[in-house]
């Protein structure tokens, strides 16, 4: 008659993998049923992976076998898989409330229009805003709000910058910086530090909201801001053709790998506006951005139609929609910047839940 006994000491001439001692010496057996010609086992072991759990479990149906025993269960317990966690972001500037990363992935797609525009549309809704012009290849932000020919005061010590006012919003750029058509050609670890020098170096107010119209694509310059301040929202810019939706689309897994809250999609160049007659062609097609954000998990929070007042009012440091806002174009950025407001409350609010349901630890010292 076959024993718990039997079973057992079968049990102890199973090696644990990759180790010199078997799994009855390291404790990993925890219960033994057996009833008739049933046999079931309880393995408890420290590994999470699967291939271990695997050979365990082959090796002891090939040393049970010859006992006989025809219903064999073995459950073997394996440690949860650890969930991935949030990057631990610094914070260079913590008066800062909420950072809005603009993000595209491929050029010419106007992000730095909606940037601009959208960081006034914010000012405009009675929010502290400020614009960091993070674009250090090609910084165009000065000009879109006729600060192209101005440069920054230097505070008494002489070691900070203090940003530029328009519109309602605070400014830096590196377009301020250096003169006018002077190139860049940096490295990605200087470019990375002169993000970083922007948001430590320069005199931020206690704002509310900072826009920062960051390069095109998915690279340093990303990583490194996101390692620098706690994202609360990334938007994407992207124009309704299929290749432009391909980058965007590599630009919103990036704000999914860089644990950033995805805020909506903005379709720039949605329909063309003619001067003429008013009427509205979808000359680069429209609504396409509607898939990507469903794929997302996100919405469209705006579909800026292309006019030539918008390319005019950035030429000229006139924003369209502060000089021009029964426009088509400055509505549709009022619409997204109360999208954005919304979303940044809806994050407040999750953050002070999430705060919540941390216990604190009671102090047990004077138990000791």
């Amino acid at each position: 008659m076959i024993t718990q006994d039997n079973v057992l000491e079968i049990l102890k001439t199973v090696i644990y993998p990759n180790f010199e001692k078997d799994i009855v010496s390291f404790g990993f057996v925890k219960n033994i049923t057996l009833h008739e010609d049933k046999l079931g086992l309880l393995i408890d072991i420290p590994s999470n992976a699967q291939e271990v759990a695997q050979t365990l479990r082959d090796e002891i149906e090939n040393r049970i076998e010859p006992l006989g025993i025809k219903n064999i269960h073995i459950d073997i317990k394996t440690p949860p898989k650890p969930t991935p966690k949030a990057p631990v972001s610094k914070n260079l500037a913590p008066q800062i409330k909420h950072f809005v990363m603009v993000s595209s992935g491929k050029g010419g797609v106007g992000k730095s229009t909606t940037s601009a525009n959208i960081a006034i549309a914010l000012a405009q809704q009675g929010k502290k805003v400020g614009l960091l012009d993070a674009d250090v290849y090609g910084p165009n932000i000065p000009r879109m709000l006729g600060l192209n020919t101005s440069k920054p005061s230097v505070d008494p010590s002489g070691k900070r910058l203090i940003p530029l006012k328009a519109f309602g919003v605070e400014m830096m750029s590196m377009g301020i910086l250096y003169d006018e058509g002077q190139s860049l050609i940096w490295r990605g670890p200087m470019l990375m530090r002169a993000i970083e020098q922007m948001l430590t170096d320069v005199i931020w107010s206690d704002l509310d909201i900072l826009v920062i119209d960051m390069p095109p694509g998915t690279g340093d310059a990303q990583l490194s801001l996101a390692q620098s301040v706690p994202v609360s929202a990334g938007i994407t810019v992207t124009t309704p053709q299929q290749v432009s939706l391909d980058d965007s689309a590599r630009c919103l897994d990036m704000f999914v790998k860089l644990h950033i809250p995805i805020a909506g999609v903005i379709e720039n160049m949605s329909g063309f506006i003619c001067p003429g007659c008013g009427e509205e062609y979808d000359i680069f097609g429209k609504g396409t951005s509607q898939v990507l954000a469903d794929k997302y998990n996100t919405k469209m929070i705006a579909q800026i139609p292309l006019e030539p007042k918008i390319r005019e009012s950035g030429d000229s440091g006139k924003p369209i929609v502060f000089f021009d806002p029964s426009a088509s174009s400055a509505k549709a950025y009022v619409s997204a910047s109360i999208s954005i407001i919304e979303f940044l409350r809806k994050v407040e609010e999750e953050s002070l839940a999430d705060n919540k349901n941390i216990q604190p630890t009671k102090d047990n010292s004077h138990l000791h």
